[in-house]
């Protein structure tokens, strides 16, 4: 999934963090919630400006993210 067309970051909402294009929910928020065992029909019902696409898209852009991050050896 290209996340790029669903996701934005500015400087200007959220200090910049990564957020749903056109909300201020930002993708650390929704990847709490799923975190935390809420389904994504939930979260979809809980915010309706939203889309299970921008769901998905959070979680490729974790993916990603995480992708690109070593750790080190202790």
């Amino acid at each position: 999934m290209d996340y790029k067309a669903r996701l934005t970051s500015s400087p200007e909402v959220l200090l910049g963090k990564p957020v749903i294009k056109n909300t201020r929910i930002a993708v650390d928020f929704i990847l709490e919630r799923l975190g935390e065992g809420m389904s994504i029909e939930h979260i979809l019902e809980a915010y309706p400006s939203i889309e299970k696409e921008d769901i998905l898209a959070c979680i490729s852009y974790s993916s990603d993210v995480i992708s690109r991050e070593s750790l080190l050896a202790s």
